[in-house]
């Protein structure tokens, strides 16, 4: 399975190194106090189920994901849905995550609604998407969301926003353009190489002394944000 908790910094991973350190630290801390069955909304390869199934309160844990060429024979979703309809009865689900989805959706309002019937009343939910981001999974990289078309989008499918937070300022997201840069960019493989060995300190520098969090729902004017963090609940 691919544990990011395992993941080492390397001149070669400096691009998402750090954000997937950022994504482990928020589904511990997030998911500490789930309980019940939970549902992983696009779970990938499911790099978090070790993660939220060390949680004794958290009876079962459910990946569903779209069909798609990522998945080896031996890590699969429990099931498949078509990004519309979850393959679920309504007041299924104590509790869900949606890690870097939502920006995947063309219709982020109807997925979350059909989220909202599938869960149970007082159920809590953790997402997160990004916002300075290369494009990627392309053509099926839809959005970036602002803190206030995601409250938005939440709100209308009808949870309650408990927290929203920035993940990354402006170290974090100068750290995120350089390090995307020397690793992403087109580029010679010798100039590659130099350019990741000259900009790793640099990289880990900015990302050590960046305030990642800010205060839930506090964004001010010329804030820089490189993703957000929500947690919900269906009241």
């Amino acid at each position: 399975m691919n544990d990011y908790t395992h993941l080492k910094l390397t001149k070669e991973n400096q691009d998402i190194y750090f954000h997937l350190k950022k994504k482990v630290e928020i589904v511990k801390e997030e998911t500490k106090n789930f309980r019940g069955r939970l549902l992983d909304v696009g779970c990938g390869v499911m790099p978090y189920k070790d993660i939220i199934c060390k949680n004794e309160t958290v009876t079962e844990y459910v990946g569903v994901d779209i069909k798609n060429d990522i998945y080896q024979k031996e890590i699969k979703p429990h099931f498949y849905w078509n990004g519309k309809q979850l393959p679920f009865e309504n007041e299924k689900f104590d509790c869900a995550i949606l890690i870097e989805v939502l920006e995947h959706v063309p219709d982020a309002t109807s997925v979350l609604k059909e989220l909202f019937r599938v869960l149970k009343p007082g159920a809590n939910v953790l997402i997160t998407v990004p916002f300075l981001w290369n494009l990627h999974d392309v053509p099926n990289d839809e959005f970036r969301y602002t803190p206030f078309s995601m409250k938005r989008i939440c709100e209308n499918a009808g949870f309650v926003i408990e927290k929203m937070e920035g993940l990354g300022g402006w170290h974090a997201s100068l750290a995120t353009s350089l390090s995307t840069f020397v690793r992403r960019a087109p580029m010679s493989k010798f100039r590659r190489n130099v350019f990741s060995v000259f900009f790793l300190p640099i990289v880990k520098y900015l990302f050590k002394v960046d305030r990642f969090n800010y205060n839930s729902m506090n964004f001010s004017e010329s804030q820089m944000i490189t993703g957000l963090k929500c947690v919900l609940k269906k009241q």
